[in-house]
C-alpha cells in the first residue's frame, strides 16, 4: 500500500512539474532522495520517463482539435488537400513536420550520447552518497530561473512577433529542438522551460511558445517512454505484479493532474510573464544546494 502511496505523489509530482516550466525531472529526482520506491534501480530508471504517458495523453485529449491533420472534405478549407471523403489540413500537417524538425537534435542525443551521459549522472560523488544528477539538478534549477527574470525583463513591452504555433518557422523549430537538447541532457533544466526560453529569444509570444511546447512533448516524450521501456525490458529485470500496478497508478494521476495544470498555465501566461516560476526555482534550488552543502560537511 505504501507503495501505491508513492505511485500516488509521483504521478502528482509529475503532473505538474511535466508542464510548468519547474523541470519534472529534476522534482522526481529529488523526491526519490527522500522517499523512494522499493524497486531495482532498473525499474526506477524506467518509471521515471514511462510515467510521462498520462501526462502525453492529457495534452492529446485537450488539444486534438488543433494537432489532427485530418476531417472531412465537406468541411474543406481554401488551403486544405481534399483525400477522397477526407481532407487533410495542411496547416496542421505542415507544424507536424516542424515538430519533426524540432525533435532531430534530441533523437540524435538519444542515440549516440543518451547510455554514456546516464552512466555519468549515475556516478556517486566520492562517498557523500550523492550522485552528479542531484548536484546537476541544484545547478540548473537556479540557472534556468535567473534566465527567465532576465529573459522576461528584456521582453518587457515588447510585441511579438509570432503569436500562434502555427506561425513558427522551420528555423524557429530547430532553435527550439536545441534548446530541448539542453533539457535532455542536463536533469533540472526542465523540457518545457528550455524550450519556452529558445522561445522567448527569438521572439516567439508566451502562449505560443507553451502550446508549441505541448505539441513538441508528444513525439519526445511518447518516444523516450517507448526507447526506455525497450531497454528496462532488454537488460532481463523482471516486474512484479505490484510494480505494474504502481506504474498504471502514476500515469493515471499523472493523466488527470495534467488536464488540470495545462489548462492553468494557458489561462495563467495570458495575464502573467515566468518570472514567478523562475524566482521558485531560485528558491527551491537554495534550499536544496544548502542541504547538500550541509550533509556533505
Amino acid at each position: 500500500m505504501i507503495e501505491y502511496i508513492k505511485a500516488i505523489f509521483y504521478g502528482i509530482i509529475e503532473g505538474i512539474t511535466e508542464w510548468l516550466p519547474i523541470s519534472s525531472t529534476g522534482h522526481l529526482i529529488l523526491f526519490e532522495r527522500f522517499w523512494n520506491f522499493n524497486s531495482s534501480p532498473e525499474f526506477i530508471d524506467m518509471y521515471r520517463v514511462v510515467i510521462q504517458f498520462g501526462a502525453i495523453f492529457a495534452v492529446v485529449l485537450l488539444f486534438f482539435k488543433s494537432i489532427w491533420p485530418f476531417g472531412l472534405s465537406k468541411n474543406l478549407k481554401e488551403k486544405d488537400i481534399k483525400v477522397g471523403a477526407f481532407s487533410l489540413k495542411s496547416d496542421i500537417f505542415t507544424l507536424w513536420f516542424k515538430i519533426i524538425v524540432a525533435c532531430i537534435p534530441t533523437i540524435i542525443y538519444a542515440f549516440l550520447l543518451d547510455d554514456t551521459v546516464s552512466e555519468f549522472l549515475s556516478a556517486e560523488i566520492g562517498a557523500t552518497g550523492f550522485k552528479y544528477d542531484f548536484l546537476i539538478v541544484l545547478s540548473m534549477l537556479v540557472i534556468v530561473g535567473i534566465l527567465f527574470i532576465i529573459i522576461e525583463n528584456k521582453n518587457k513591452n515588447k510585441i511579438s512577433n509570432v503569436n500562434s504555433a502555427l506561425e513558427i518557422t522551420y528555423k524557429q523549430a530547430l532553435i527550439i529542438g536545441a534548446f530541448q537538447l539542453v533539457a535532455a541532457m542536463l536533469p533540472g533544466t526542465s523540457r518545457s522551460g528550455a524550450t519556452i526560453i529558445g522561445a522567448l529569444i527569438i521572439g516567439v509570444s508566451r502562449a505560443a511558445a507553451a502550446e508549441f511546447t505541448f505539441y513538441l512533448a508528444i513525439p519526445v516524450m511518447f518516444g523516450a517512454s517507448l526507447y526506455k521501456g525497450y531497454k528496462f525490458i532488454d537488460s532481463g529485470v523482471g516486474i512484479t505484479n505490484s510494480e505494474i500496478i504502481v506504474l498504471v497508478i502514476g500515469m493515471l494521476v499523472a493523466f488527470l493532474v495534467s488536464l488540470i495544470v495545462i489548462k492553468f498555465l494557458m489561462s495563467y501566461i495570458k495575464k502573467h510573464d515566468f518570472k514567478a516560476f523562475g524566482v521558485y526555482r531560485i528558491i527551491l534550488g537554495a534550499i536544496l544546494l544548502t542541504y547538500f552543502l550541509v550533509s556533505v560537511i
